[in-house]
């Protein structure tokens, strides 16, 4: 018990549950934690066993989840509970304090930033700590350092990520709600001239073609995808773009309307019950692939493209995280806090099914 299972929390939600099965086929002993325990009971039925067998703790909410890692100091731990902006470093410091490495699904400049910013104390514990571990930053990360890797830092990179996954019907639940509304007030960010600076949510939109011919329309996203590609490409300039938002004129236009309506905590607090409730229906992958491209521009305006083609964009994300928390419990990571390719290098994106295209 503690130090070589990998603790899953989140466990029952969808991402969650993808990962502890990834990572029980990989041969650890996985403990699910969750609130409610009837649920982890149903989730550990359909998960393999794997060679340490899989159990299951009660924590009703993350400073719960907490206070069990500082007792029970498991080796990895695996954190899917939104909204990221306030779990991870909570959760991180856990992690710090019980010798445990820590990975997480955040894809927020915040949490990015607030888990990147333990990077001293992570050393000092001899803990690895990784935030990201999913598709955005992931494909993002890796499509911008392998175009950038033994070269000298380009004057700007833009990334754009295009996921495609399949959906199951169901509500949005508390915690997408609460990470998709909360995010909305922040506004947008990029880097410009080496800073982190605000923009309007949906500015810098792009209409991209992939490279199967198809074009898609991406914006720019306050997401981690950002802060993995300045770190990656030193560029001064730096734009992450998704496809995931609303990229029609009038929706752009509303974002930063909507945004504002939000700031108001009541508002957001309502806006957060309300969408936690909507039922979404099961959906196909919209197209075969995902896709994220890294564009670079040197200083004398010459152009370099790369792209990373993978396909459902939800497999993709549960595939690496268990590739990091394996990785993680093998030792093979240096202490300290970074993204995801930084950390355990460009194999990891091919590990998990990720193959790079070049532009």
């Amino acid at each position: 018990m503690g130090g070589s299972e990998v603790w899953v929390l989140g466990a029952t939600g969808r991402s969650g549950r993808a990962i502890a099965a990834r990572v029980a086929e990989r041969g650890h002993a996985v403990v699910l934690v969750g609130r409610d325990a009837a649920r982890l009971d149903d989730a550990a039925a359909g998960i393999g066993d794997g060679t340490g067998g899989v159990r299951s703790v009660v924590a009703g909410d993350v400073e719960a989840m907490a206070a069990q890692v500082r007792a029970q100091r498991p080796g990895v731990v695996v954190h899917t509970v939104g909204p990221f902006a306030t779990t991870a470093v909570p959760i991180a410091r856990a992690c710090l304090a019980a010798g445990s490495h820590y990975l997480d699904l955040a894809n927020d400049v915040v949490s990015a930033g607030g888990v990147l910013h333990l990077d001293a104390e992570a050393v000092a514990a001899g803990v690895t700590l990784v935030t990201g571990a999913g598709f955005g930053v992931v494909a993002a990360e890796a499509a911008v350092v392998a175009l950038c890797r033994d070269r000298p830092a380009p004057a700007s990179v833009r990334t754009d990520t295009v996921p495609s996954l399949a959906t199951d019907g169901g509500v949005v639940g508390e915690a997408l709600a609460a990470s998709l509304v909360d995010g909305l007030p922040e506004g947008g960010r990029r880097y410009r001239g080496g800073r982190l600076v605000r923009t309007r949510i949906g500015a810098d939109g792009a209409e991209v073609t992939l490279p199967d011919g198809e074009r898609v329309t991406t914006v720019g996203a306050p997401f981690g995808d950002l802060v993995a590609a300045w770190r990656a490409s030193g560029a001064p300039d730096v734009v992450a773009a998704t496809s995931e938002l609303p990229s029609s004129p009038l929706a752009r236009a509303a974002l930063p309307v909507a945004g504002a309506v939000l700031a108001v905590g009541p508002l957001r607090r309502l806006a957060r019950q309300r969408f936690a409730q909507v039922a979404l229906p099961a959906r196909e992958r919209p197209r075969e692939h995902s896709w994220a491209r890294a564009v670079a521009r040197e200083p004398d305006g010459t152009e370099r493209e790369q792209w990373l083609r993978l396909g459902d964009a939800s497999a993709f994300t549960s595939t690496a995280a268990a590739a990091v928390a394996h990785r993680l419990a093998a030792g093979t990571a240096p202490p300290g806090a970074d993204t995801p390719v930084a950390a355990l290098g460009l194999d990891l994106v091919t590990e998990a099914g990720g193959e790079l295209v070049p532009g």
